[in-house]
């Protein structure tokens, strides 16, 4: 009988729960796409969105969300997932649409990021300079990157432009100038290619007559920070790129008065995690920024995108050769919500949602979601090890402040399947 009571208590414990979630998403849900939504929070230093890569619907729900925020804060800088060249062309091309340029700037992008190198970047970019456009001057947001360098294509680009070549001549130089003009070798700083010998001799040289070089830069800050991140992927640095993306924000705060000007960062839901998974879990990019007390965790605000019945571009395909030749998709393992890898709680989501891109405030006062129960952090894999004993006990919201559901999407297409 004590058996019978107990697990009776236990299955309606568990109903409570569920139902008492899905009252107060019905409370706290909003709809992506009404043009008059104005996002809940003002007054937050950093603003980080983050999903599945490879889906078309997760870019319109980026900019729908943007939207939302230019209508109650503004937001001065929009930090991509990627390093602080690409993202001064990322900014060149909000200024100038050289759609020409934006296309090379997606596949460099995507080198990082795979299933983001697609169309679907592309067009979100094109639509992001158009709302970039309608904004007043002094509201335009400026894009700065702050990941570790990924390609260097662009870092090379970028420290020939930033030299007065009247005022210096050097081999290193040259040959770091050729390159670039022939733009036929592999920019990798993954292994030895030739580009990482070309940079590596550039450096040298510029350590050697530095003197010479700051008299021909025109901007010092941008090009310290450039030959530091440079230096970098001259390590092993497999391993250094949370502390790289972090410490690249504080070199960059000051210069940016990060601290006064609200950001929009997108990147990978991990980096936006507010808090390690467990105490001896890695402390990602948002959880650095809390941890060292750079702002308080209420001014850190983390976003993440849920997939439900949506599919995801999953890997280009090439020949012998290393030319593209197609891609495939995936619906299943890959989007968060299949009967072998899904999110604990995505269900309350997927019942109270209103449209196909639904935004749920989980940080809103008496919220259920900041008890001891991981809901959309746990991840329930069926075979395979998972998150879960490093989350259990945890709470939603020590990671995690709103929830989008982004229903029905199909998969990205590379960027190599656009016809010019």
């Amino acid at each position: 009988m004590k058996t019978y009571i107990f697990l009776f208590t236990l299955v309606f414990s568990i109903f409570s729960i569920g139902q008492t979630k899905q009252e107060y998403l019905q409370k706290n849900r909003h709809d992506l796409h009404k043009k008059t939504f104005q996002f809940p929070q003002k007054g937050f230093k950093i603003l980080g969105f983050g999903a599945y890569h490879g889906s078309v619907k997760t870019e319109d729900t980026e900019l729908n969300l943007l939207s939302s925020l230019h209508r109650s804060q503004t937001i001065s800088y929009y930090l991509p997932e990627t390093d602080y060249s690409i993202g001064h062309y990322f900014d060149q091309f909000l200024q100038t649409g050289d759609t020409i340029l934006l296309k090379v700037l997606i596949i460099h992008y995507g080198t990082n990021v795979p299933q983001e190198r697609s169309i679907s970047m592309y067009k979100k970019w094109k639509r992001l300079k158009e709302m970039n456009d309608e904004l007043p001057k002094n509201k335009k947001m400026k894009v700065v990157g702050i990941d570790i360098l990924t390609t260097y294509k662009y870092p090379s680009k970028h420290l020939i432009d930033l030299l007065d070549r009247k005022l210096i001549q050097s081999e290193a130089l040259t040959e770091l100038q050729q390159m670039v003009k022939l733009d036929t070798t592999d920019y990798s700083p993954r292994y030895n290619s030739y580009a990482k010998g070309v940079l590596k001799r550039f450096v040298a040289d510029v350590e050697t007559k530095s003197e010479t070089y700051q008299k021909a830069v025109k901007d010092k800050a941008s090009w310290d920070h450039i030959i530091k991140n440079i230096k970098v992927t001259f390590t092993d640095f497999s391993r250094l790129r949370e502390p790289t993306i972090y410490q690249n924000y504080l070199d960059l705060s000051e210069r940016h008065d990060f601290k006064n000007k609200a950001q929009y960062l997108r990147m990978g839901f991990s980096h936006l995690e507010k808090s390690r998974e467990g105490e001896k879990g890695y402390p990602y990019f948002f959880t650095r920024l809390i941890e060292n007390k750079i702002y308080p965790k209420e001014e850190v605000i983390a976003v993440i995108g849920y997939l439900t019945n949506s599919e995801v571009l999953w890997d280009e395909l090439y020949d012998e050769q290393g030319e593209y030749e197609g891609f495939t998709t995936e619906a299943g393992f890959g989007i968060g919500d299949y009967e072998k890898e899904y999110f604990r709680g995505i269900d309350n989501l997927k019942k109270t949602k209103i449209s196909d891109q639904t935004l749920f405030r989980l940080n809103a006062e008496n919220t259920p979601y900041s008890g001891h129960m991981p809901d959309l952090i746990d991840v329930i894999m069926t075979e395979s090890k998972s998150n879960s004993e490093a989350v259990k006990g945890m709470s939603t919201t020590d990671f995690v402040d709103y929830a989008i559901l982004i229903s029905d999407s199909r998969a990205s297409k590379p960027i190599f399947e656009m016809k010019d």
